[in-house]
C-alpha cells in the first residue's frame, strides 16, 4: 500500500480557524468579524457581514432588498427603514402582507403577543388574526383600508393606471404628510426608493384596492339592490392596475447602476421576481434582436432557513442562479453569503455590525 504524505494545511495555504474569544469582542462588528473565522452558520454570518459592508460601501452598486415572511409583524421593519434612510438600499421588493402589516404600525396601531391559552376560534370571534405567536387586529386592517380608500379617491397615477410601485409611493407620501410614525413606505417615499409588490393581490392591500373598486361599482344602489347583486356584477369593473409597469420600471431602475447587489430575507416571489431581471434582458435580446447589456448581481447575501434539497426558489443557492444568468460567478467577481437562520435572530446582529463598520469608516 502506498504511504500517504500527511499535510498540516499550512503548506497548502489553507486558512486556519480561530476560537471565538469573547473577551476580545467589544462590539457587534468585532463579534461578526470573529465569527467569520469559526464554522457553520457562524462563519456564514461573518462572511455575510463582510460582503454587505463591501456592497454598501461600493458607490457604483445599486442594492435591491427583497423581503418575505412576517418581518414587520416581528418588529423588524425599523431595520429596513434605517437601511433606506442611510442610502444603503435603492430598491425594495416585498410581499404585500409584509407591507400591509408594517403600515398598521405606521399609522399608530399596535400588534400584540398571542395568548397560548386562547383557541383560534376565540381569536376569530374577537377579530384577532394570529401570525404564529403574534396578533394583528382585524380593526387595524379596517383602519388601513380607510386610508387606502382615501388615497385612491384623492390621487391619480400618471396615465390613470396604477401599479404596485406607484401605489406604494402614494401611500408613502400620505404617511410622510401625516407624520405619525416610521415605516418602510414612508422612508421609501422620502428617499425615492421604489417599493415593488409583485404578488400584489395576495395581500390586504390588494383586497383593499379591490373592495374600493367594488364600492365604485355599487355606488348609487340602495341597500336592497346591493343585497341582491350577483358576485359577477359586483366584480365587473376591475381596477385600473398593470403589473407590467412594475416590471419595466424595475428593469430601468437597476440599469442605472454599474453593479448590483441583493440582500434577501426569506425567499418566495420577491426573491425570484427581483433576480429574473438578467434573464428578462437576455431573452429580450434573443427574441427581439436588441443588444441591451444584461444586468447581473455581483454581490448577494441571503438569510433564510429553507434548505436547497426541496428544489424551491426560496432555498436555491446563488451558484444555481449563475446557471440562469442572474449572478456573476465567483470567477467573474461574484461574492455571495447564505445564512441558514431565522432572520429575526441574525438580521439585527448582522445589520448592527455592518452599520458600526459604516459609521467607523465615516
Amino acid at each position: 500500500m502506498q504511504h500517504r504524505e500527511l499535510h498540516d494545511g499550512r503548506s497548502d495555504g489553507l486558512q486556519p480557524l480561530v476560537s471565538l474569544d469573547l473577551e476580545q469582542v467589544d462590539s457587534f462588528s468585532d463579534l461578526l468579524n470573529a465569527m467569520a473565522d469559526t464554522a457553520f452558520s457562524g462563519r456564514s454570518a461573518g462572511e455575510a457581514a463582510r460582503i454587505l459592508t463591501g456592497m454598501f460601501r461600493d458607490q457604483s452598486c445599486g442594492v435591491v432588498m427583497t423581503i418575505s415572511g412576517a418581518m414587520t409583524v416581528a418588529k423588524q421593519g425599523k431595520i429596513v427603514c434605517d437601511l433606506i434612510d442611510r442610502g444603503c438600499v435603492q430598491v425594495i421588493v416585498a410581499t404585500g402582507a409584509l407591507i400591509a402589516h408594517g403600515l398598521t404600525e405606521s399609522i399608530g396601531l399596535t400588534h400584540y403577543r398571542a395568548d397560548p391559552n386562547q383557541s383560534d376560534d376565540d381569536l376569530f370571534e374577537k377579530g384577532y388574526n394570529r401570525i404564529y405567536d403574534t396578533l394583528e387586529m382585524e380593526a387595524n386592517l379596517n383602519d388601513l383600508s380607510t386610508m387606502v380608500e382615501d388615497v385612491l379617491m384623492e390621487q391619480q397615477p400618471d396615465g390613470g393606471v396604477w401599479s404596485s410601485h406607484t401605489f406604494c409611493r402614494a401611500i408613502g407620501k400620505r404617511l410622510s404628510e401625516r407624520d405619525i410614525g416610521t415605516g418602510i413606505l414612508r422612508s421609501a417615499y422620502e428617499n425615492d426608493v421604489p417599493v415593488f409588490i409583485p404578488a400584489f393581490t395576495d395581500s390586504e392591500l390588494g383586497l383593499d384596492f379591490s373592495t374600493w373598486a367594488i364600492r365604485a361599482t355599487l355606488r348609487g344602489m340602495s341597500d336592497r339592490q346591493r343585497a341582491d347583486v350577483s358576485l359577477a356584477d359586483a366584480l365587473k369593473n376591475t381596477p385600473q392596475f398593470n403589473p407590467f409597469l412594475d416590471l419595466f420600471e424595475y428593469a430601468q431602475r437597476v440599469k442605472r447602476h454599474d453593479s448590483l447587489g441583493i440582500l434577501t430575507i426569506g425567499g418566495g416571489v420577491p426573491r425570484n421576481w427581483a433576480q429574473q431581471v438578467g434573464p428578462f434582458v437576455d431573452i429580450t435580446n434573443d427574441r427581439c434582436g436588441t443588444s441591451f447589456q444584461p444586468p447581473r448581481f455581483r454581490y448577494g447575501v441571503r438569510i433564510c432557513p429553507e434548505p436547497v434539497h426541496w428544489g424551491g426558489l426560496s432555498g436555491c443557492t446563488y451558484s444555481e442562479g449563475v446557471s440562469w444568468g442572474k449572478f456573476f460567478s465567483p470567477a467573474e467577481g461574484g461574492q455571495f453569503a447564505e445564512v441558514y437562520s431565522d432572520a429575526t435572530v441574525i438580521l439585527p446582529l448582522l445589520i448592527k455590525a455592518v452599520l458600526e463598520r459604516m459609521d467607523h469608516a465615516d
